[in-house]
């Protein structure tokens, strides 16, 4: 993957929030409803990928744990002696997704592209850049729902049960009265908490893989670590969330949507300012606090932003 740059107007500005009660409105959701100050239900038995062993492929050295593809994922896992590893997953449309494997036990890779068949090829690394292919297999998707690939935990939405982000998100799910109010206090929390890590800006290297245990614990990210880890905390308690990899202009940026009970899939979106939805980007956000208006000067229509890949 190339090197992830952030877009960001000011550092030194301050913070601010998005209001629970203006996003209810602009969405047609009254704060006087029956549910007012009633608990949301919050999730605590998480979903979580494993590899039971039911449909697995593979050799000595490669495993395909394809168990539960219903639910949008693959298990894959590599025991040989090639230095590096790289899966392509090519979906059904032809698109392909590239991934950095670690050389260990299971990891869960998505499976984005809908229904259909897929091939997947896992690359043992043999000199420099240069790979040979270990093991190439094609498995037929039919997925339980839509939602399933965006509820799980994935290589680049990586969390477990134990994670203080998940553990955060059981607090703030607590706290809040319906997916709305909890989709914006999570997202409230991020920005105020999780500040832009310009070093790590600068030095990233290729195959980046975000940590939302490590985000979490240093309060500091890039763009793939704040959309992972506002992902992580959403998708343990429910709420169906991609995380969007692309271009902001012409930097490599990384951002979310969410699916809303009643509205759908609402994409790229922050809040609504009464005809048009603003891109729900929380490193944004966080880093053009009081500049409400070139945000939204900078949003958009969202034509600033291309999607390239949706984990």
């Amino acid at each position: 993957m190339k090197k992830l740059f952030i877009l960001f107007l000011s550092a030194t500005l301050l913070l601010s929030g998005c209001s629970i009660g203006d996003l209810k409105k602009q969405i047609g959701m009254s704060d006087t409803s029956e549910n007012a100050g009633v608990p949301r239900e919050t999730v605590h038995d998480f979903n979580m990928p494993e590899a039971p062993g039911t449909t697995v492929y593979g050799n000595s050295a490669i495993s395909i744990d394809a168990s539960n593809t219903a639910d949008g994922y693959v298990m894959i896992r590599y025991g040989g002696s090639a230095p590096k590893v790289q899966v392509q997953i090519h979906n059904p449309d032809g698109t392909e997704y590239d991934y950095p494997l670690e050389i260990s036990d299971y990891h869960a890779l998505p499976l984005t592209g809908g229904n259909g068949t897929y091939q997947i090829d896992v690359l043992e690394n043999v000199t420099e850049d240069m790979y040979s292919v270990g093991l190439s297999q094609k498995v037929r998707v039919e997925l339980a729902d839509e939602f399933r690939p965006y509820l799980f935990p994935n290589q680049y939405v990586n969390y477990t049960a134990d994670s203080e982000a998940v553990q955060k998100g059981v607090e703030l799910s607590d706290d809040s009265t319906d997916d709305i109010s909890f989709i914006t206090n999570v997202y409230n929390w991020v920005i105020k908490n999780i500040s832009y890590d310009t070093d790590l800006a600068s030095n990233v290297t290729v195959n980046y893989i975000p940590s939302v245990d490590a985000t979490y614990a240093s309060k500091k990210g890039i763009c793939f670590d704040y959309a992972s880890l506002m992902s992580a905390m959403l998708r343990s308690q429910d709420i169906p969330t991609k995380l969007v990899v692309g271009y902001s202009g012409t930097a490599y940026h990384a951002w979310i949507s969410v699916y809303l009970e009643g509205k759908g899939w609402v994409d790229d979106i922050i809040e609504f300012n009464g005809s048009d939805w603003s891109l729900m980007d929380p490193t944004l956000a966080a880093n053009n606090a009081n500049n409400d208006s070139a945000v939204k000067e900078y949003v958009g229509d969202g034509s600033n932003y291309t999607a390239k890949y949706t984990y």
